[in-house]
């Protein structure tokens, strides 16, 4: 069955282009010219990847984004042509599971949907224990399901994947780089800040207090690990 991809663009060149790019590798494309109309596709259809632009008619990207991000875990990369590193990260703390700058190589925007559609765990994600328990933290590695004190965590896509990799190997580092690349999938075309915001967004959801973490914690000039058990 193919994989299903909603655009989100009021460029109707671009989102055409876009369209039958991706058509040809196999993807099934919805199309969407505003927020509303984006959110409300959302709320009736089902989708395996959203690519979002920022600057949108009725309501911009952002808030589509957050709003998707309250019911839904879909994967979303959004689309900008904001060139300022502000708009980059904005984006990710809304929810966005990554980034692309306009104008973009299509070679590179099909390699990170590859990137962020790889659901099923693999390689170092591979893993044989079902639940993970450290304590007051818990996590359902086949339900996709995180509760920390009891209550039950609202993690996107590539924050339960990486914190599925950090939970399944306690006391194990990982540089910026190791985790971009098991992660997300690529290298050079990665920004090492995407795993710094994603770090930050799970500390905040996981840990009492986030500027003192508990369960994922920083070795100081090499990277991040998550607390043995």
């Amino acid at each position: 069955m193919s994989q299903r991809i909603l655009i989100v663009d009021d460029e109707p060149i671009l989102v055409k282009g876009l369209k039958y790019s991706l058509e040809q590798d196999g993807y099934e494309i919805s199309t969407a010219f505003d927020g509303q109309e984006a959110l409300d596709k959302v709320g009736k259809e089902k989708y395996d990847l959203i690519l979002l632009d920022l600057m949108l008619p009725k309501v911009d990207g952002l808030e589509v984004c957050q709003r998707i991000r309250e019911n839904h875990m879909t994967p979303i990369i959004m689309l900008t042509a904001k060139g300022e590193d502000i708009s980059k990260i904005l984006g990710l703390e809304y929810g966005a599971d990554d980034y692309m700058t306009k104008p973009f190589n299509i070679l590179e925007l099909k390699a990170r949907i590859k990137a962020v559609l790889r659901r099923a765990p693999h390689g170092e994600l591979a893993i044989l224990e079902r639940v993970i328990k450290i304590d007051d933290f818990t996590m359902n590695t086949l339900g996709r399901k995180v509760s920390v004190r009891g209550a039950d965590l609202n993690l996107t896509a590539k924050e339960f994947d990486l914190l599925l990799l950090l939970a399944a190997n306690p006391g194990k580092v990982y540089s910026r780089e190791e985790l971009l690349e098991i992660i997300w999938g690529y290298e050079y075309f990665g920004d090492l800040r995407t795993v710094d915001v994603h770090i930050r967004r799970l500390r905040e959801k996981i840990e009492l207090n986030s500027s003192h973490p508990e369960y994922i914690l920083t070795k100081w000039g090499v990277g991040y690990y998550f607390r043995g058990k």
